[in-house]
């Protein structure tokens, strides 16, 4: 299904396409206007310690909202959310490896999971397409690429490791736009951490991503790069938990939350 047909869709709408099984694909450009997140989901004897990881690296990973142990209904995002089936696809972890990609964990559902909320930068894309800036991975029907740096995390243990941000090219006078756009939302990721050589923050190949996909570049741009809450993937790995379950990079939880939201429980 080509994400380009779907971008007008309601949260409620985006959200019952992916449980429906009938998109299991990047979640950018989905209903602008809207809160999209991401997720992780681990046994509730890590959450104190995972918590203070967030805390601490609130940039990569903005807290709005941490669950209740057992409950997937997330209520205070959104009308009948399920986080077990609301994603178009998820990362199981076991021991810090993925395992897995499913489009619905229900089977893997437990009473002690809870559940992570994270900012996200596809929120604040409305906004900078709105200021005139464009979006070359969102022209092009792709996910946004992203890349673990060599920025370490403050570690909270059994949680740390690098820094991963997203990358989105834009010509100079853009990229100095997008910095004031998105310091607005230092919920989503704020403004970005690095612009130029990727070599100075530990990435060797923009055309080969940790995660999403490559993206052109037009003449003239250069890469502008944002915190990343797929962060929280990397301290997962490196915590090495049991069990743990994530969105699977570009793959977000669409909520009703308007994109002008103050955090709800923080």
């Amino acid at each position: 299904m080509d994400i380009r047909s779907l971008t007008n869709q309601s949260p409620a709408a985006a959200r019952a396409l992916a449980a429906s099984g009938a998109f299991a694909d990047t979640t950018a450009g989905l209903a602008p206007g809207f809160v999209q997140g991401n997720i992780v989901i681990l046994p509730a004897e890590f959450a104190t310690s995972f918590e203070t990881f967030c805390r601490a690296n609130a940039q990569a990973c903005p807290l709005i909202h941490v669950g209740i142990p057992g409950d997937p209904t997330l209520a205070p995002l959104g009308s009948a959310i399920d986080i077990r089936t609301n994603l178009p696809r998820y990362r199981v972890f076991h021991d810090g490896v993925c395992t897995e990609q499913p489009t619905g964990i229900t089977a893997l559902w437990r009473g002690d999971l809870v559940t992570f909320v994270l900012g996200c930068s596809f929120t604040f894309e409305r906004a900078l397409l709105a200021a005139g800036i464009p979006l070359r991975h969102i022209e092009q029907g792709r996910n946004v690429a992203m890349y673990r740096t060599t920025i370490l995390t403050r570690p909270a243990p059994p949680f740390g490791g690098p820094l991963v941000v997203s990358m989105r090219p834009m010509s100079p006078e853009d990229a100095r736009r997008a910095i004031a756009v998105t310091a607005r939302f230092h919920d989503m990721h704020g403004a970005p951490v690095h612009i130029g050589d990727p070599i100075a923050i530990g990435i060797a190949n923009l055309a080969r991503p940790d995660f999403g996909d490559a993206v052109d570049f037009a003449p003239g741009d250069v890469p502008v790069f944002w915190a990343c809450g797929v962060t929280s993937q990397s301290a997962l790995e490196q915590a090495r938990l049991p069990f743990a379950i994530t969105h699977a990079p570009g793959c977000m939880l669409i909520t009703d939350l308007p994109e002008q939201f103050c955090p709800i429980n923080q």
